[in-house]
C-alpha cells in the first residue's frame, strides 16, 4: 500500500525487501531504511549519512523537497452541531486527501464556522506563488546565461560546491555583490589554499595512526611528453600533491628513484607505508631501490591495472575474443540509432547495456555481462510488433543482429565467458578506488581461482588455460608480501575455517613484520602478540570481537579489538588502512599538459601551481563527501558491479586560461625561471 501512494517510488526501485534496502534510479546508490530516507537522497539534502544525489533531474529535485517541506494534514476536528453543510464539506475534503480551504489566518485546515462570517477566498496567494516562482525562473535565466556566455562546462551543475555556493548567496540577502577578479586571483585563492594546507597539517595527523599510500599517476601524449601526478591516500581521503615533468627520463630509473624519494622525505618516511606505480621495467627498479633504503616501507605496481591486464590476456582466447566482439556488435547497432535505443531502454526498465565512463578493457565485459542478463528482454524487442512493423527491422544489419541473438552458440559463450570473467571483475570492483582493500586482494585472487575451478567443474584442461593467465600477471606484477601480510591480519579471513595458511601467506607475514618493525623491541613483542593473535586470545576472543570480525572493518576491528596487544595491532592498523590502486583518479590530464608546455617566469608558475592545488584537491574533497564515508568490510557475495565504479566519476575539469596571471602585483614577480 505504501508503495502505491509515496510518489518517491516513482525515482527508486526495492532490491531487498527485507533489509528495507532501495536504489535510486539516477546513480544506482542503495540506502537502507525505506524510501524516507531516499527521498533525502533525492532532494540533495544531507541527513546523517545520506549521500545527495548527483545525477537526480533538477524537476524532480525540487518536487521531492516540496514534498518533504509540506507539512502532513491533521485529522480535521470532528465538526460541532451548530456547524453548517459548508464546514461539513471542508472537513471531508481534507479527509480524502483535497486541498483544504484557507480561512483569513491563512492556516491550513481552518474551517468556516458559519454563512453569516464566510472565509475570504485565496485569490492573493496564487499571486505570490506566481511571483516566486517568476523570480526564481529569473533566477535561473541568469545562471543559465553565465554558464552559457563562459563556455562552463554542463557537468559543473552536478558539482557539490554549486548548491552550497548559491544557498551562501542567498543568505547575504539582497545587494551582496560578487567578488571582483583581483579578489578572485589573490585573497581569495590564497584563503582556499589556505584552507587546504590545513587539511593537509590534519592529514598528517591521521597518517601517524594509519599510515598512507603515495599514489603516482603517469602518462605519454603525443607530443612525447610524459607527467607524472602524485597524490597520497589514507582512509580520510585523497590528497594531490604536485606534477612533474619527466619527458626524457622515462626509462630512467635512478632518475624515478630520487623522484620518488624526494616525495616520501615531503610526505614523512615514517607515515609512508606503500608507493604504487604503474608496472613499467624503470618505476619497477625504482621501487626495489627505494625499498633498499627504507626497508619499513613497500613499492607495488596498480591492482586495477595488473587485473585488468588479467582480463584482457583473456579476451585474446579466441572464444572470449569472438564473443566479446559480437557482444559490441550488438551493443554498436543500438546506440547508432536514437530509436532502437530508446526502444531497447524501454524493454529493459532504463538498464544500460554499456559503460562508456570505463575506459578500460572491462567495459567489454560488463557490457557483455549486461548483454547475458537482458538475454530475454532483448529477444522480446527484436520479436516484438513494434519493431517487426518498423523500417529498422528490415535492414540487413538490423536482421544480422536478430539472428546473432537466437544462436544457441552465441548465449552459450556468453555465459561461459561472463562466469569465467566475473571472479576478477568482482575483485578489480573491489581494489578500484582510493579506499582501504589491502586486507582482501590476496583472498579475492584464490576466491576467483577457485570459482573458475568450480564453473568447470574441476576439469584440468579447462579451466587450467585461465588460471594459468591469472598466475602469470599476479606472479610475476602483482604479488607482494604486503598482499599476503593484509590477509593474514585481516580477521574476517584468518579465523574463517575454510583458509587455510598456506606458506606464501606465513612468509609474506613474516617479512612484511620484519619491515615494518623498526626496532629489535618491536620484533621481540610482535613474536610474543603474534600467538593471541593466532589463538584469538583475550579481547580478540570475546563475543563482540567474534562478531565484529564480519561486522567491522579489519581496520575498525584491529582499532577496537587488539589493544593487549599493541605493537602488532599499530602495524596491522597501518596495513589495513591501505588501498591498492593508483588508476582510478580521473585527472583531467590535458591541465597538466598546459601547465609544463607553457612558458612562465616563476612567480606565474607558482600561482598557477597554487590554483592547480586547490582545484584538484577540491575535486578529491567533493569525491570523498560525496560517498559514504564509513569503511564497512567486504564481502565478496555482495559484491554490486551495476553500482557506480570510480573509475566512472566525472574527471576534473579543464584548467587552460591564465590569462589572470596577467599583470600579477609587481612585489609577486621575480626573475623568469629557466
Amino acid at each position: 500500500m505504501v508503495r502505491g501512494r509515496d510518489a518517491c517510488w516513482e525515482h527508486c526501485v526495492l532490491v531487498d525487501a527485507t533489509r528495507q534496502k532501495v536504489r535510486c534510479n539516477y546513480c544506482n546508490r542503495d540506502f537502507s531504511g525505506g524510501v524516507y530516507r531516499m527521498k533525502f537522497h533525492l532532494a540533495q539534502i544531507k541527513n546523517k549519512d545520506i549521500v545527495p544525489c548527483t545525477e537526480v533531474p533538477d524537476d524532480v529535485r525540487d518536487h521531492i523537497r516540496k514534498i518533504l517541506s509540506t507539512p502532513k494534514n491533521k485529522t480535521p476536528k470532528k465538526p460541532k452541531a451548530n456547524q453548517v453543510t459548508n464546514g461539513e464539506e471542508n472537513s471531508s475534503s481534507t479527509s480524502s486527501g483535497l486541498h483544504p480551504n484557507r480561512g483569513s489566518s491563512g492556516q491550513l485546515g481552518s474551517t468556516c464556522p458559519s454563512l453569516l462570517f464566510p472565509c475570504p477566498l485565496p485569490i492573493a496567494q496564487p499571486a505570490v506563488d506566481d511571483a516566486q516562482k517568476q523570480k526564481q525562473d529569473n533566477a535561473d535565466k541568469k545562471i543559465a546565461v553565465f554558464f552559457f556566455h563562459n563556455s562552463i562546462p554542463f557537468s559543473t551543475a552536478k558539482s557539490m560546491y554549486y548548491q552550497e555556493m548559491v544557498d551562501a548567496i542567498a543568505e547575504c540577502g539582497l545587494g551582496y555583490k560578487a567578488p571582483s577578479y583581483e579578489k578572485l586571483r589573490s585573497t581569495l585563492l590564497e584563503k582556499v589554499n589556505g584552507e587546504i594546507r590545513d587539511c593537509y597539517r590534519k592529514y598528517r595527523d591521521e597518517w601517524k595512526e594509519t599510515g598512507c599510500t603515495i599514489l603516482s599517476d603517469s602518462w605519454s601524449n603525443c607530443r612525447t611528453q610524459s607527467i607524472v601526478v602524485f597524490s597520497v591516500a589514507c582512509p580520510k581521503g585523497t590528497l594531490y600533491l604536485k606534477s612533474v615533468d619527466i619527458s626524457g627520463h622515462e626509462e630512467d630509473s635512478t632518475y624515478l628513484f630520487e623522484l620518488l624519494e624526494s616525495i616520501v622525505l615531503d610526505v614523512g618516511v615514517e607515515n609512508v607505508v606503500q608507493i604504487i606505480t604503474d608496472s613499467s621495467a624503470s618505476y619497477a627498479d625504482a621501487g626495489r631501490l627505494l625499498m633498499s633504503k627504507y626497508s619499513s616501507l613497500f613499492w607495488t605496481p596498480c591492482a586495477s591495472y595488473c587485473i585488468d591486464k588479467m582480463l584482457e590476456d583473456i579476451s585474446k582466447t579466441d572464444w572470449v575474443g569472438s564473443v566479446l566482439e559480437e557482444a559490441q556488435t550488438i551493443t554498436n547497432y543500438i546506440y547508432s540509432h536514437v530509436w532502437t535505443l530508446n526502444m531497447m531502454r524501454k524493454f529493459t526498465s532504463g538498464m544500460e547495456l554499456v559503460r562508456p565512463r570505463i575506459t578500460r578493457c572491462v567495459a567489454t565485459y560488463l557490457s557483455l555481462r549486461a548483454i547475458v542478463i537482458q538475454e530475454d528482454n532483448l529477444k522480446h524487442m527484436f520479436s516484438h510488433s513494434e519493431w517487426l512493423s518498423s523500417t529498422y527491422s528490415r535492414h540487413p544489419d538490423a536482421q544480422a543482429i536478430k539472428s546473432l541473438l537466437y544462436q544457441d552458440r552465441f548465449w552459450k559463450s556468453a555465459h561461459e565467458a561472463v562466469s569465467v570473467s566475473e571472479p576478477l571483475i568482482n575483485i578489480l570492483r573491489i581494489v578500484d578506488g582510493d579506499m582501504p582493500a589491502m586486507g582482501y586482494i590476496y583472498e579475492g585472487i584464490e576466491k576467483a581461482k577457485l570459482a573458475i575451478k568450480a564453473y568447470y567443474g574441476g576439469i584440468e584442461e579447462k579451466y587450467m588455460q585461465i588460471w594459468d593467465i591469472i598466475s602469470r600477471r599476479w606472479n610475476m606484477q602483482l604479488h607482494s608480501s604486503l598482499h599476503a601480510a593484509a590477509a593474514f591480519l585481516n580477521p574476517s579471513i584468518l579465523y574463517n575455517p575454510s583458509f587455510k595458511i598456506d606458506v606464501r601467506v606465513r612468509n609474506g607475514f613474516q617479512d612484511a613484520m620484519m619491515r615494518m618493525a623498526v626496532t629489535d623491541k618491536d620484533k621481540i613483542e610482535i613474536t610474543k602478540e603474534h600467538p593471541m593473535y593466532i589463538n584469538a586470545q583475550g579481547a580478540l576472543g570475546t563475543d563482540f570481537a567474534i562478531m565484529g570480525r564480519t561486522l567491522n572493518s579489519p581496520g575498525d576491528w584491529w582499532s577496537a579489538y587488539g589493544y593487549e596487544i599493541p605493537t602488532l595491532q599499530k602495524i596491522a592498523i597501518k596495513i589495513l588502512s591501505q588501498p591498492c590502486s593508483s588508476h582510478w583518479c580521473r585527472w583531467n590530464r590535458s591541465t597538466f599538459e598546459s601547465i609544463h608546455s607553457k612558458k612562465h617566469n616563476r612567480a606565474e608558475l607558482e600561482k598557477f601551481n597554487v590554483l592547480v592545488f586547490v582545484h584538484c584537491n577540491l575535486w578529491l574533497q567533493s569525491i570523498f563527501q560525496n560517498r559514504d564515508g564509513k569503511l564497512k568490510p567486504i564481502i565478496y557475495n555482495e559484491i554490486d558491479v551495476v553500482s557506480e565504479w570510480p573509475t566512472e566519476l566525472e574527471s576534473s575539469t579543464l584548467l587552460v586560461d591564465d590569462s589572470w596571471l596577467d599583470k600579477l602585483p609587481l612585489e609577486d614577480r621575480t626573475s623568469p625561471c629557466g
